[in-house]
């Protein structure tokens, strides 16, 4: 074990199977004792007992998950991670090299670093037999995952793709999975012959409902190899939803000599979030394993209800700082959100618009997570650039502020900032359109068509129309259709006393 000073006794080694290592003056146990002292190091008593599999592990999972788990094992050494990195052998190599060692660098007004001791291996893609021994292991209680809302492999209805080439390939009876869901099934079916208790997955990516949608993709693959066991799936196992959220820029070469500098070693491993993080459970009604609420992470009845908070308070108006901001001329949410006139229609859009049309939510006081979300977009240290929260509007838009608009709509009234947020939209569209710059968009060639001629007004009709970003339901309602030309208009016109002074 090792505490802060960083000296090493009687521990194990840390291992990496399958990947290279790779040599340097870098981050190591054998550097822990010569680090500053204001680096946060593990703290003591932990061995190499592994009681989590984590498949994707990449910065996300190691600034918000791990740093969880870090936190546990400084009272309950048994819930090590052995991570599953299913593609790439960069994490692997990197983590081999520094003993499973890692910054996590809280940016903020006020800057921390911490060294995590979470992971006591890293499976590498060329590993197979060690995954499966990993998740055959009754030690195992939880395995997680981080594969993005594509590596679930589900179909836009929300059910398994059996059609998917990874799905296709794991069904055919491949010895080595491809796809998580093929993996998470040869462990449970591995623990159902061997008599072992099942396993909890948690998937822990930002897929609505992704606890049920799991659960019901793992069945559907079983019942396609083992009817059995798909029963024993569907009666035994319970995957619980979440949601997360922590902003997590990406290690830059900048980053990276930042901390290098900080702590006198290179770290070729280390991640940077946000001060804010948030994990929130749905409570299953027994025992998880680890105690992640006693880390901080929110054990709840209503994952929805907080899904839905964060989808309509923070993606909302993200999106709405992403478009409107880049029509101003801004770079970076801190950036937007230094412009008095836009900050303040967001404040306003929320209190006016989007807060009034949710639920309450127990445990969760939707004014002070407002008040939140707009403090971290003024996060200076953190730099989230609009141009990367602005892609993909015709598929994030619906939900981020359409459904909210509907909710207004429904309850009788008009959500003047929400109507002028998407004009800002429409005319971030005619802006791009008319450049010839390509919209990053699944549907960004319709959309460039569809304002092809400039016409704000004309462009909502055609957008409606086609369903894209702005719902053909709304065509029926004339009152909505003419405030969404007429905000459309002024957006492009860059009208802004009557784009960002709405009524209230």
């Amino acid at each position: 074990m090792h505490g802060n000073d960083g000296n090493i006794t009687g521990r194990a080694k840390w291992r990496a199977i399958g990947g290279c290592r790779m040599s340097g003056a870098i981050l190591s146990r054998a550097a822990l004792d010569r680090l500053p002292a204001s680096i946060r190091r593990p703290g003591l008593g932990r061995h190499d007992a592994i009681g989590i599999v984590h498949f994707g592990p990449g910065a996300f999972h190691r600034a918000h998950q791990a740093a969880y788990i870090d936190t546990v094992l400084d009272h309950d050494p048994r819930w090590g991670i052995a991570a599953v990195s299913m593609r790439s052998r960069g994490t692997v190599a990197a983590l081999a090299a520094q003993d499973g060692l890692y910054t996590l660098a809280i940016r903020d007004r006020e800057a921390a670093d911490r060294i995590i001791d979470a992971h006591r291996e890293i499976l590498a893609p060329d590993a197979p037999a060690a995954v499966h021994a990993r998740l055959a292991d009754p030690g195992v209680a939880l395995v997680t995952t981080t594969v993005t809302e594509k590596g679930y492999c589900l179909a836009p209805d929300g059910t398994l793709d059996l059609a998917h080439p990874d799905i296709a390939h794991d069904l055919a009876g491949a010895a080595v999975p491809r796809s998580v869901v093929g993996w998470i099934v040869a462990g449970l079916a591995a623990r159902r012959a061997a008599g072992v208790p099942a396993f909890t997955p948690l998937p822990c990516d930002n897929v609505s409902g992704n606890g049920p949608k799991l659960h019901a993709a793992l069945v559907a693959f079983a019942r396609d190899r083992d009817p059995y066991l798909a029963d024993w799936i569907a009666d035994t196992v319970r995957v619980p939803s979440t949601m997360v959220d922590s902003i997590t820029p990406a290690a830059d070469p900048a980053f990276l000599a930042d901390v290098a500098a900080r702590l006198g070693v290179a770290d070729a491993a280390a991640v940077q979030r946000e001060r804010f993080a948030q994990w929130v459970i749905e409570d299953p009604g027994r025992p998880l394993g680890p105690d992640l609420a006693g880390a901080g992470a929110i054990l709840t009845g209503d994952v929805s209800g907080y899904e839905r908070a964060k989808l309509r308070i923070l993606n909302g108006s993200h999106s709405t700082l992403a478009y409107a901001g880049l029509l101003r001329g801004h770079a970076s949410v801190a950036d937007a959100m230094a412009d008095p006139a836009l900050s303040g229609f967001v404040a306003q859009m929320i209190a006016q618009d989007i807060a009034p049309m949710l639920p309450p939510v127990a445990g969760l006081d939707l004014s002070a997570y407002a008040r939140d979300v707009l403090e971290r977009f003024r996060n200076p240290a953190i730099v989230h650039r609009l141009d990367q929260i602005a892609q993909d509007g015709s598929q994030k838009l619906p939900y981020r502020l359409g459904d909210t608009l509907a909710a207004n709509r429904r309850a009788g009234r008009m959500p003047d900032t929400v109507v002028a947020a998407l004009g800002c939209w429409v005319a971030f569209v005619l802006a791009r359109a008319q450049a010839g710059t390509p919209i990053v968009d699944p549907h960004g060639a319709a959309l460039a068509a569809a304002a092809a001629d400039g016409d704000a007004a004309a462009t909502v009709d055609r957008l409606i129309a086609a369903d894209l970003g702005l719902s053909a339901r709304w065509g029926s309602d004339d009152a909505l259709v003419r405030a969404l030309r007429h905000a459309a208009t002024a957006a492009q016109r860059g009208e802004w006393d009557a784009v960002l002074a709405p009524p209230a």
